[in-house]
């Protein structure tokens, strides 16, 4: 999975040590997936895709994806 290789190479531990603890489905409002980028455009079309929680043991971390392969890092969740 590519938000878990992410996750591993982001904060620099073990692939391994990242689990999946949960995915759903989601349809994002546009194509920035939840996560818009001050100064950027986005296509204004219903995105289908997912929210993806994982967990490298201490501390959980969401991600965002279309059906694309296109992973985006959303948030460290408290």
């Amino acid at each position: 999975m590519i938000a878990r290789k992410n996750l591993a190479e982001r904060e620099g531990i073990p692939l391994e040590k990242v689990t999946l603890l949960r995915m759903e489905a989601v349809e994002w409002g546009d194509t920035s997936l939840g996560c818009p980028e001050p100064g950027k455009f986005y296509a204004q079309v219903i995105t289908p895709g997912y929210r993806i929680i994982l967990s490298d043991g201490m501390e959980e971390y969401e991600y965002h994806s279309d059906r694309q392969n296109r992973v985006i890092f959303a948030k460290e969740v408290k």
